[in-house]
C-alpha cells in the first residue's frame, strides 16, 4: 500500500496569484533591469566599482528591515563613485542542525509556519525597498521560492551547503540575474567553479511555472556567475588562497572575478573580525590585485545577535540579529567610507 505523504498538506498560493496582489511598475522593472546590468557589468570587468552586499545575516522585522534601507541609501549616495552597494535581504535560512528557517518559512517566529503569509512579506517588503531605489540580494535555498520574488531581485547568491545541488545549478542557469556561488563550507572552491561552469549552459529539467503548473524547462545558460570565498575550516582571503583561486578559474577558461565574504569562515564566525578582512582587501587591491570585485558584509542596526527561540520572540531586542552576528550601523558607514576614500583612483586604474 502507497503511504499518504500529504495528509497534512496545506495549499501554497501560486507565484502569479501572489504577483497579482503584489505588482510592480514598468519603472520598477526598468531600474531592476538597470541595475542587473550594472552588476553584471562590474562581474565582466567592464565597471570598475566594488560590488557589495551589505545587511543582516537575516530578516526577520520589517520595520527594521526598511529603517536598514534607508540608511544604506544615505550612505550609498556618499561612495557610489567607488562602491556598487546591493541591499543583503535574506529570507531563508539553511540550518545545519536546527534553528529558525526564516521569514518565509516561519514569519511569526512561532512554529506556526505560515509559508502563504512570509511569502506575502517578503515580496511586499522587497516592493518597498525597490521603491525607496534600494538594489536588493538573496539567497534562494528552496528553488520553489525564487518564481515569487525574481522579478525583484538585483543578485542572488547561492550558499556553501547548496552549492553541489544540481537543482540550484539549473535555477542559475534559468534565471537573468547575476548570481554568485560560494566554496563549500569546508573551504573547497571546486564545487563552486564547477557550478559557474554547470550554470553557464543550457539545462532541461522538471519545474513548476508562474500558475504552479509542473512543466519542463528549458533554460539558455547564464554568463553572469562569479565565485565567493566565504573561507571553510580556514579563512581563505588571503593572497595565497586568491591565487589558488585564480589560477583554478583560468584554468577552466573562467574570469577571475571573485567576491570575499567577510563573515563566515573568513571571520572565524566572529562578526568583528570582518574589519580585518576588509583591512586585507584594501591592501591587495593598493598592491595591484585585479581580482576581487565584491565584497559580502553581515551588517545591521545594532552590533552582535541574540537567541530566538519560542519563549521570547515577542520580547527581541530592537535592532539586533537573530541569526549570525553583524556589526552595526556606525561601523559599516566606517568600512563603507574607509573603502572609498582608500581605493578612490586605484580601482578606475584597474579598467586600463
Amino acid at each position: 500500500m502507497q503511504e499518504n505523504y500529504f495528509q497534512n498538506k496545506r495549499y501554497l498560493i501560486t507565484p502569479k496569484e501572489l504577483k497579482d496582489k503584489l505588482p510592480i511598475s514598468q519603472e520598477i522593472k526598468k531600474q531592476i533591469l538597470n541595475s542587473r546590468k550594472i552588476i553584471s557589468n562590474i562581474i565582466s570587468g567592464e565597471d570598475h566599482r566594488l560590488l557589495i552586499i551589505c545587511g543582516p545575516c537575516s530578516i526577520h522585522n520589517i520595520d527594521e528591515a526598511i529603517e536598514y534601507s534607508n540608511f544604506l541609501k544615505k550612505t550609498f549616495s556618499k561612495v557610489n563613485n567607488n562602491i556598487y552597494l546591493v541591499m543583503r535581504v535574506y529570507f531563508e535560512k539553511p540550518r545545519t542542525i536546527l534553528g529558525w528557517k526564516g521569514l518565509i518559512n516561519d514569519p511569526y517566529m512561532d512554529k506556526s509556519f505560515n509559508i502563504n503569509k512570509g511569502l506575502y512579506l517578503a515580496r511586499k517588503l522587497l516592493i518597498k525597498l525597490v521603491k525607496n531605489n534600494i538594489s536588493l540580494a538573496t539567497e534562494i535555498l528552496d528553488p520553489n521560492t525564487l518564481g515569487y520574488l525574481d522579478d525583484l531581485l538585483s543578485w542572488i547568491a547561492i550558499g556553501a551547503r547548496t552549492v553541489e545541488s544540481q537543482i540550484h545549478r539549473e535555477i542559475a542557469s534559468l534565471v537573468t540575474i547575476p548570481v554568485g556561488f560560494k566554496n563549500n563550507t569546508d573551504g573547497n572552491i571546486f564545487s563552486a567553479i564547477n557550478a559557474i561552469q554547470a550554470s553557464a549552459i543550457e539545462h532541461h529539467f522538471i519545474s513548476l511555472d508562474q500558475n504552479g503548473k509542473i512543466c519542463i524547462v528549458d533554460t539558455k545558460g547564464n554568463k553572469n556567475c562569479h565565485i565567493i570565498l566565504r573561507g571553510g575550516k580556514k579563512p581563505n582571503y588571503d593572497k595565497f588562497n586568491l591565487l589558488k583561486c585564480e589560477k583554478a578559474l583560468l584554468k577552466v577558461k573562467l574570469k577571475p572575478k571573485i567576491m570575499i565574504d567577510c563573515s563566515h569562515g573568513n571571520s572565524n564566525k566572529d562578526f568583528k573580525k570582518q574589519i580585518l578582512v576588509i583591512e586585507s582587501i584594501i591592501s591587495q587591491i593598493k598592491e595591484g590585485n585585479n581580482s576581487i570585485m565584491g565584497i559580502m558584509i553581515e551588517s545591521y542596526i545594532n552590533e552582535g545577535n541574540q537567541i530566538l527561540n519560542i519563549n521570547n520572540y515577542k520580547r527581541l531586542k530592537y535592532g539586533i540579529s537573530i541569526t549570525d552576528g553583524c556589526i552595526n550601523l556606525q561601523t559599516t558607514k566606517n568600512i563603507l567610507y574607509k573603502i572609498n576614500n582608500e581605493l578612490d583612483f586605484i580601482l578606475k586604474k584597474r579598467l586600463l
